[in-house]
């Protein structure tokens, strides 16, 4: 059995009894944590699907240390320019054991009754009918042509300035 949970704004696909690091989380070394925002689960037999999560399912866990995770280094350069950037930074991370994945009542939310569905597609067709009809943008008119502009050589007044 596995489940799709997300945990600190990552999804993370996690097994009971498995070991997983996670961004820190703000709970003790040794308390346990629950996480309800349950995406998918998967017990071999069939699979439960949220919208986006699955109400009353839930995953639990252990906080078993918080740590920091290995250097990452980033270079930046700019080609013959001569720059060059190196930073570097170590994320702070937390290990979790997953003791337990709950599915109950993922049922209840997943099935919806012929009734509510029916009830939900005419509420959507009136929304629809009393949005008024998109205006049409005026037609513009082409711009007035401009007539052309005389040419004169400037070598020719400038030889008449300096004959006379």
């Amino acid at each position: 059995m596995y489940a799709i949970v997300e945990i600190a704004g990552h999804q993370y696909k996690v097994e009971k009894d498995q070991q997983v690091f996670v961004n820190r989380l703000d709970a003790e070394e040794g308390k346990k944590v629950k996480f309800d925002r349950v995406m998918l689960i998967d017990n071999g037999k069939d699979v439960q699907v949220g919208a986006p999560a699955i109400s009353g399912a839930e995953v639990s866990a252990q906080v078993e240390r918080h740590l920091k995770g290995d250097k990452v280094l980033v270079f930046k350069k700019k080609r013959r320019k001569g720059y060059q950037k190196l930073n570097g930074f170590r994320a702070s991370l937390t290990e979790i054991k997953i003791t337990a994945i709950k599915a109950s009542g993922a049922k209840k939310a997943a099935a919806k009754s012929d009734d509510a569905v029916a009830a939900e597609k005419p509420a959507a067709k009136k929304a629809a009918a009393k949005k008024p009809a998109a205006k049409k943008p005026a037609a513009k008119k082409p711009a007035a042509k401009k007539p052309a502009a005389k040419k004169t050589d400037k070598t020719e007044k400038q030889w008449h300035i300096k004959k006379v």
